[in-house]
Order: C-alpha cells, then sequence, then structure tokens
C-alpha cells in the first residue's frame, strides 16, 4: 500500500481544485520543486505530478516545473495531464519520470495506450477519472458515456502498471475516499487499483489497511496534507504497521 502525495500544477504552481473546476484552484506554492523535496524528506516513496494547464490544453504546459521536480528528488514520480501521443510518453520517460498517466487517451485512443504499455511495461498508468460512474475526459470538462470498469477491461491484457481511480465527485472535498466503487473496481481486474479523490485523514488511511480493502494498492493525499489534517508521518506509519499486520 502506497500512499501518493500529490502536486497539481497550474501556471507553475502547486494548486488545488475542488471536483476539478480550474476557477476553484487553491495556491499553496510557487516552488513545486520545494514541494516534492519536502515530500520526499518526510518519508514519502513515490510523488503523483499533474499538469492541470495541460490536461485540458492536451499537451503538456508545466514542464518546467515538472522537470523542476525531477531534478529535485530521487524518489520515483509519476506524472499525468496532457500526455496524448507516444512522442509524449517517451520524451517524459525519458526525462526522468518513472510512470506516466493517460486518462483522456485511453477513452480516446486506447490502442495507443496499449501500444504505449507494451512498448514501456511498468510504465504506463491509465486515469480514469469518474463522475456518478461515468469516465470524464479533457481535464474533467468532458463526461463520456462510458463506465469506469468497462473503460478498465480494456486494458486487462495490456501490461498496464497500475490505474488510477478518482472519485471527482470527492476531489478536493475533504469527504473521505470512495473506497466502495475502487474495492469493486480492484476485484474486477488484475491490474493494481491506486484510490484517488477525497481523503480527508487519518482515519481514511486505516480504513485502507482494514483487510476488505487489501485489494487497493495505494491511494492519493492532496488537501488533507496541505492542509494540515494528514500528518505524513503518522500515515506512513500506519501504512507500514498495516502492511505487516495483514503479512503475518
Amino acid at each position: 500500500m502506497i500512499l501518493y502525495p500529490a502536486i497539481d500544477l497550474k501556471g507553475g504552481e502547486v494548486v488545488r481544485l475542488r471536483q476539478g473546476e480550474m476557477d476553484s484552484a487553491t495556491v499553496y506554492g510557487a516552488d513545486p520543486a520545494a514541494q516534492a523535496a519536502s515530500f520526499e524528506a518526510q518519508g514519502f516513496e513515490w510523488i503523483h505530478v499533474v499538469d492541470l494547464d495541460g490536461a485540458f490544453a492536451g499537451e503538456s504546459r508545466n514542464a518546467e516545473a515538472v522537470e523542476g521536480v525531477l531534478a529535485r528528488v530521487a524518489i520515483p514520480v509519476q506524472l499525468g495531464g496532457g500526455i496524448r501521443d507516444m512522442g509524449g510518453v517517451e520524451a517524459w520517460l525519458s526525462r526522468g519520470v518513472t510512470r506516466v498517466i493517460l486518462g483522456t487517451a485511453a477513452v480516446r485512443d486506447p490502442d495507443f495506450v496499449k501500444a504505449a504499455a507494451r512498448a514501456h511495461p511498468g510504465r504506463v498508468a491509465v486515469g480514469i477519472d469518474a463522475r456518478d460512474g461515468l469516465v470524464a475526459v479533457q481535464g474533467w470538462a468532458e463526461v463520456s458515456d462510458m463506465t469506469a470498469l468497462d473503460l478498465a477491461k480494456r486494458f486487462e491484457d495490456a501490461g498496464v502498471a497500475a490505474i488510477i481511480y478518482t472519485d471527482i465527485s470527492r476531489d478536493g472535498l475533504l469527504s473521505g475516499l470512495n473506497l466502495g466503487s475502487t474495492r469493486e473496481l480492484a476485484e474486477a481486474v488484475s491490474i493494481p487499483v491506486i484510490a484517488s479523490g477525497g481523503l480527508a485523514g487519518i482515519e481514511d488511511v486505516r480504513r485502507l489497511i482494514e483487510p476488505e480493502n487489501a485489494v487497493i494498492a495505494g491511494a492519493i493525499t492532496g488537501r488533507a496534507l496541505y492542509d494540515g489534517r494528514l500528518d505524513a508521518a503518522e500515515a506512513i506509519s500506519a501504512l507500514k504497521a498495516g502492511h505487516t499486520g495483514n503479512n503475518g
């Protein structure tokens, strides 16, 4: 079980949105690289970075900020937002991103996503962002008619490293992870599933390590960390203790 601290980028700054609305951005800092270094110092093992401008534009828009993060930390970084073709995938992997996240492309060009996953085993994740069970694309600005499960099953045999499942209705609201839907998705596919959207505090972390949720591979945390509602050391310690407990 891995806890991924999130760095969402808008105009080169670290922000958090409410339910994906760009005009609801709260700015938490102007130095993404320093934020990443802080997360690394706190003991996190991965960093989750999203280029919000890129997600809307369909191409990377915060490249300088992302490169600053990559230069500053030694831990793995996964990146999503605006990566829509093989050139974008290979460019970011060559610059030091450990894993790219493909979201809109997974709906609109699944063959490309499958090809990318096969070409780069273990380094391509699929981002499934759902509103009322239906997949949203283009920075969550558009809702498709496809369910999260139908989309996940498209990639069952493609070698995708992980699915990052976000409940948009909870994202940025500190209302608690939707563990029920995340667990159902994780049980239905063989791809590891990471929960995202709404993590509110240590109680969510404790719920993650309950035996019934052992099928979930990890979770992303954003606003709870930035607002001081979640203590990094306590969360990491709880996850390690839970992992030990679940294995003996």
